[in-house]
């Protein structure tokens, strides 16, 4: 009822409510403890890649969407456990084994034309959604204790970006950053998502002292490029798939993966980061 009545207002109207009551309820649940922030992300990965695997059955193509999904899922709670020091890293083995076992499940679907491309899709929704949401972990446990401000402080980042973007490129914008993909996107959006960036990165160096300040900074950076191009990447997908939104779940945001497109191509380099430098 709430989510109906939502979605008769103005869209910047439901960007604004969407956008306040969902990132409350992810910083509400990550900074209270690491499980609220393992069941609030483990929600997000699997409702992500349900809606990938969704797009990817658009062109006809039949994936295997539960087992995908549950393999993705695996893999965020086995590199939760493992980082945070609770199960031994010889874990990461009974992925090897999910992977070899959709094979054989392909072999039992005689109904399915093209089972090795079909079997690629699947492999590529855990390696695009799944394997970002797991790589998480490494960040916010980088020396095995739960680090909730290396992941809150990486949600402000990107929102800053995003809405620095959009208000700086709705009154400035005038020069095109990628017409091919994203007409909308400009150069004078993308200049004022990273200075407002930069400028939350250094205010998160300034009340936390987990990272440096100039490791925030060096975050603020990766987030701005990053972030941008997974929404490049994703806008290339929905192109691919002649959609505007990648689902309805998230009023005046689109669907999940539009909402964290840039986090998931965002997430390796952050993880690369921290892990080669901190």
């Amino acid at each position: 009822m709430i989510h109906t009545q939502i979605r008769k207002l103005p869209e910047l109207t439901q960007r604004i409510i969407a956008g306040v009551v969902g990132a409350s309820i992810i910083l509400v649940a990550i900074v209270i403890s690491e499980w609220g922030y393992f069941l609030i992300f483990g929600f997000i990965s699997v409702a992500t890649m349900l809606e990938f695997y969704k797009l990817i059955g658009l062109d006809g193509y039949l994936p295997l969407k539960r087992y995908g999904t549950v393999l993705g899922f695996l893999l965020f709670v086995l590199t939760f456990f493992i980082e945070w020091g609770k199960f031994s890293p010889k874990y990461y083995h009974l992925m090897f084994l999910g992977f070899s076992v959709a094979y054989l499940i392909k072999l039992y679907k005689p109904n399915d034309p093209t089972p090795m491309k079909n079997l690629g899709f699947t492999f590529l929704g855990i390696l695009y959604v799944g394997l970002p949401f797991a790589l998480l972990n490494m960040a916010i446990f980088y020396d095995g204790v739960y680090h909730y401000e290396v992941i809150m402080g990486s949600l402000f980042l990107i929102w800053a970006n995003d809405s620095g973007a959009y208000f700086a490129g709705k009154n400035f914008g005038k020069r095109k950053l990628f017409e091919r993909i994203s007409p909308k996107k400009t150069w004078e959006g993308s200049i004022g998502g990273a200075i407002l960036s930069i400028l939350v990165g250094q205010a998160f160096a300034y009340f936390y002292n987990t990272l440096n300040n100039w490791q925030w900074l060096a975050i603020s950076v990766i987030i701005v490029v990053a972030g941008t191009y997974g929404d490049l990447v994703e806008s290339l997908f929905k192109r691919s798939m002649a959609i505007k939104d990648s689902g309805d779940a998230i009023p005046g945001h689109g669907g999940f993966l539009d909402r964290f497109d840039s986090l998931i191509l965002s997430a390796p380099f952050i993880v690369a980061f921290i892990r080669l430098f901190n």
